[in-house]
C-alpha cells in the first residue's frame, strides 16, 4: 500500500458513472417494476452504496477510508433502453473517494444485469468511468464534455513545510 501518512486530510468528493444497455422487453419489465427479483432501481441503489463502503475489501492496496456521504441516483434513459446510474461519493481523509464512486457504480450497474438478466443476457455495461474528483493536492478534475479539450488539472496549493530542506 501507499503511504498516505505525509498527505493533508482535507475534503474530497468524486462522481462517477456506469450505464447498462438493455432489451425493449427487459427496460420495459424495469420501467414498469414488474421483474420477478424485485424493483431494480432500489435494490441497484442500495448495492452501490454498500459497494462504496466495502471497496477497501474489493479493490487490493486500496485504503479503507471513512466515507462522509454516498448517493446514488439510478435514471431510465428511453431513447437507448438504458439505466444511468451516477454516484457521489465524499470523504475528510488524507487520499481520494475516486475508487469508491467508481466501484458503487460498477457493483449497482451488476446488479441491475443480475436482475435483468433472466430476461435478456445481451445487457451490456458500459462505460463505467470517472466524471469528476475535487480535494487533495491533485486539486480537481473534470472529464471534458464532447468537443471540449481536457483541461489541465487545477491544483490545489501545496501546503507549507516546516523546516528547511535539504
Amino acid at each position: 500500500m501507499v503511504s498516505v501518512a505525509d498527505k493533508p486530510v482535507t475534503h474530497r468528493i468524486a462522481r462517477a458513472e456506469a450505464v447498462v444497455t438493455m432489451s425493449s422487453e427487459a427496460f420495459r419489465l424495469v420501467r414498469r417494476n414488474r421483474l420477478g427479483k424485485g424493483d431494480v432501481l432500489a435494490i441497484a441503489r442500495i448495492a452501490g452504496i454498500q459497494a462504496a463502503k466495502e471497496t477497501f475489501r474489493l479493490i487490493p492496496l486500496c485504503h479503507p477510508i471513512p466515507l462522509d456521504d454516498v448517493d446514488v441516483k439510478l435514471a431510465l434513459v428511453h431513447a437507448k433502453r438504458a439505466v444511468h446510474i451516477e454516484v457521489r461519493a465524499s470523504t475528510r481523509a488524507a487520499t481520494g473517494v475516486e475508487m469508491e464512486a467508481m466501484t458503487g457504480a460498477a457493483v449497482a450497474a451488476l446488479t441491475v444485469y443480475d436482475m435483468c438478466k433472466g430476461v435478456d443476457r445481451s445487457a451490456a455495461i458500459a462505460p463505467v468511468r470517472l466524471l469528476a474528483k475535487s480535494g487533495g493536492l491533485s486539486g480537481s478534475w473534470q472529464r471534458p464534455t464532447r468537443g471540449q479539450k481536457a483541461a489541465a488539472p487545477k491544483r490545489a496549493p501545496r501546503p507549507a513545510r516546516s523546516g528547511r530542506r535539504r
